[in-house]
């Protein structure tokens, strides 16, 4: 039965990984991959690590995989954000069709008097 729970988590990881990667190909602009690389590739990264961990049980399994989610859950979102940032900075255009670009940067503010 574990084993069977094992290949289920890891296809399904499989497919994630796929998707993220097929996102990156297909999407049209850097805001769009990007969303597509880190939500698809972290779900994908934890559905791997719990099917590791079913099929393979041990105490150093389980906190090598329990520190690599915990990395990957806490690097990820603060990557992605500076990505976006970077090319909002730099006016990457957006998609055509795209609905909204809330991002408006502040003014640069002298200090000097």
């Amino acid at each position: 039965m574990n084993d069977l729970i094992a290949a289920v988590l890891l296809i399904a990881g499989s497919f994630f990984m796929l998707v993220a990667a097929l996102g990156v190909v297909r999407l049209p602009d850097v805001f769009m991959r990007m969303h597509a690389i880190t939500k698809a590739s972290s779900l994908a990264l934890l559905l791997m690590a719990a099917g590791l961990v079913v099929a393979v049980p041990g105490l150093r399994i389980i906190l090598g995989s329990l520190a690599l989610m915990a990395f990957i859950f806490l690097t990820t979102p603060v990557a992605s954000h500076m990505i976006a940032r970077a090319a909002a900075l730099l006016k990457e255009p957006m998609a055509e069709g795209s609905k909204a670009n809330e991002y408006e940067p502040a003014e640069e503010v002298s200090h000097e008097e």
